[in-house]
């Protein structure tokens, strides 16, 4: 008689599971419009755009405050400053602010790799055992098939002894 494989008690794997938003990633910051719209400002502070065009806005502050095309902010470029001021104290706290949320979206993502990780390791472990049992399976009907192919051979020659000793009384010898 066949007897069914055994499956073991585990949900089926969600295979999506890592392109579905984590709702353990919302922060402390949130995930409204103003903390998305922050984080990408800040991660615009650091690109090559940006860096150009404050550099572009710089230059012609002072070429326009040197040349004497305009004096709204003569030599000392107060006006200047007090704008790279208020840019600093707007930027750190934007820069931190990305920096956590990408720190938290990588541990969240660590600890997914890793709940990953563990999932692998234990599904091998249940294919190995699976496998060592359908190998213990495997022994047992063979030698089974074995000790069955032996007995059917004992018995075939035990029916030709039979047939020949019939064979002996109903038909005798002509001597």
């Amino acid at each position: 008689m066949k007897q069914p494989l055994e499956k073991p008690n585990t949900p089926a794997p969600d295979h999506f599971r890592y392109h579905r938003p984590h709702a353990h990633l919302a922060s402390a910051f949130g995930n409204d419009r103003f903390a998305l719209r922050a984080e990408a400002f800040a991660r615009f502070f650091g690109t090559p755009a940006f860096l150009g065009a404050q550099t572009l806005v710089v230059v012609l502050w002072v070429a326009l405050n040197t040349l004497g095309f305009s004096h709204f902010d003569a030599y000392p470029f107060i006006l200047l400053n007090l704008a790279f001021s208020l840019q600093s104290a707007y930027a750190a706290p934007l820069i931190l602010l990305a920096q956590t949320r990408q720190a938290t979206r990588d541990k969240a993502n660590a600890e997914a790799d890793a709940q990953h990780r563990e999932a692998l390791a234990v599904a091998a472990e249940e294919r190995q055992a699976l496998a060592e049992r359908n190998s213990v399976r495997l022994i047992e009907l063979m030698e089974q098939n074995t000790r069955l192919t032996e007995l059917t051979q004992q018995l075939a020659e035990r029916i030709e002894h039979l047939t020949l000793e019939v064979h002996g009384h109903v038909c005798p010898r002509s001597q």
